[in-house]
């Protein structure tokens, strides 16, 4: 299982108050975590504008670059060679100009939407799966029995929402091949330090037999 990152939706101290007290900004933060092991990145800002996300990554080491998925302003992404971008409501359309090294990923809410666009993406994200820790009252969507009878939960399916190193194992029993996570990191005072501990458990999990 592979473990994603999706920063804070906003900018600066509004992002994670405590953290950035330790860490100095959000891209300090970044950047320690791909030191600590973190492959992927996704780059979440709605409503921000393309000078902001173009300034956000030109604070990151470009050796990172190509870790970062982006969910808006798709340009940035040939400009900056980043590793991919993110379909979603506001953005819902391939640019013709993606390369084939650079993947397409899409948010699903519904195991229908999982299955129409299961072929089109090289991985989808699947939420609400736990309870929301970043949206309070945002609940479970589905039951473990829907998940595992749906024969749609695999390496490309990637679970979102209320993800936590307690409960990696039930993601890795359903069958899912990734697990991204927000407000467990960003809510965390010390979010280095919980992608860290996400990425022991999950070496641990690679361990243990099935």
């Amino acid at each position: 299982m592979e473990l994603i990152v999706i920063t804070g939706e906003r900018f600066g101290q509004d992002s994670c108050p405590e953290g950035l007290r330790l860490g100095g900004s959000e891209q300090n933060l970044v950047e320690e975590m791909f030191r600590t092991g973190l492959q992927r990145l996704h780059l979440r800002k709605p409503g921000a504008s393309e000078r902001q996300l173009a300034e956000w990554l030109e604070r990151i080491d470009p050796q990172y670059h190509r870790r970062i998925v982006i969910h808006d302003c798709f340009e940035l992404a040939r400009r900056y060679r980043l590793g991919g971008i993110h379909l979603n409501s506001r953005n819902p359309a391939v640019p013709d100009w993606i390369p084939p090294e650079m993947t397409v990923s899409r948010s699903c809410h519904s195991l229908k939407e999982l299955a129409e666009w299961k072929s089109r993406c090289n991985y989808l994200f699947l939420s609400p799966i736990f309870n929301s820790i970043s949206k309070h009252g945002y609940g479970s969507g589905f039951t473990a029995e829907e998940l595992a009878g749906s024969g749609l939960i695999d390496a490309k399916t990637v679970a979102l929402g209320g993800v936590t190193s307690e409960n990696l194992y039930v993601l890795k029993g359903l069958g899912f091949g990734g697990a991204a996570v927000l407000g467990t990191v960003w809510k965390s005072p010390d979010p280095v330090s919980q992608v860290r501990a996400l990425l022991s458990s999950l070496q641990s999990l690679h361990q243990e037999p099935f």
